[in-house]
């Protein structure tokens, strides 16, 4: 064998040797999963606004989430407190183009003592947003949090700034879970709570400092100790979106029919009941 030859031979060699290892993955290697892009205030305060609605409740209002959309049948998710004013009487949604249209409450979903509600409405000819969900099991204390809703005195919209700052392991009665620095008012109740990348992760509920008591006992009917009590009393309360995730099923209901909306954008005063209710809730 020449000189010429060998070299060829191991020129080779090394070539074989050299392109299977760069052909297979690192045992470290895994695909890069993108993070969830985080919006601009300006953003979330638009997406926040299209899928908050107020619901008019017999003389009074909450707020509700647009959660889902079926053909022309909207639901709402609000909280069940907001709807207690409004038993026997005509319940209203109010869209964030000032349309009102009729409403009716679901009775299909058991939301197992927590403090939530559904109502439908249909809309034939006008096409909503509906909110994208996010998990409250991944938030963490100091996390950046959106309270939206129409609180009582305030003729617009409003979109309020704050932090996660408790997470209980044992919910509240009503299910309140998140405790959050935001100033929430009465009238939010049912809007959304939103983390950074605009999805909901949480529904409005409780304000901090309640003026008629404090209220707060767990869902077993045992009461925080004291320090813990100190904590909640100065915070904002949301239930978890879970608890209306976990619900099976859809909420169509058949009684819905279509509606006429109001051709214009309509303004309705509320009417505060003359007694306070039992707990502080934000109405």
């Amino acid at each position: 064998m020449n000189w010429r030859s060998l070299l060829l031979i191991v020129c080779m060699g090394s070539w074989l040797i050299q392109l299977p290892i760069q052909a297979l993955p690192t045992a470290n290697s895994a695909p890069v999963v993108p993070a969830a892009s985080e919006l601009e205030l300006e953003q979330l305060s638009q997406l926040a606004r299209s899928i908050t609605v107020k619901v008019f409740s017999g003389e009074t209002w909450g707020s509700g989430i647009l959660i889902q959309r079926q053909g022309q049948v909207y639901t709402v998710l609000t909280n069940d407190h907001v709807l207690t004013p409004g038993y026997g009487k005509p319940y209203r949604i109010q869209t964030s183009d000032g349309r009102l249209y009729s409403a009716v409450v679901s009775r299909t979903a058991n939301f197992d003592g927590n403090d939530l509600g559904i109502l439908q409405f249909r809309s034939a000819n006008l096409t909503y947003a509906v909110a994208s969900l996010g998990h409250s099991s991944t938030v963490t204390q100091g996390d950046e949090v959106f309270a939206a809703g129409f609180p009582f005195g305030s003729k617009e919209f409003v979109l309020t700034t704050g932090q996660i700052s408790l997470v209980l392991n044992q919910a509240l009665e009503g299910g309140y879970q998140i405790g959050y620095t935001n100033d929430i008012q009465k009238g939010m109740s049912g809007g959304p709570l939103l983390n950074r990348q605009g999805k909901v992760i949480g529904i409005n509920g409780r304000h901090a400092y309640p003026l008629w008591g404090d209220g707060y006992v767990f869902k077993d009917g045992s009461v925080p100790q004291q320090p813990l009590q100190e904590q909640i009393i100065q915070l904002s309360w949301a239930v978890p979106v879970e608890a209306f995730v976990e619900q099976p099923g859809q909420f169509v209901s058949p009684t819905i029919v279509p509606v006429n909306p109001t051709p214009q954008p309509a303004r309705i005063e509320p009417k505060l009941p003359n007694n306070p209710p039992s707990q502080d809730w934000l109405w």
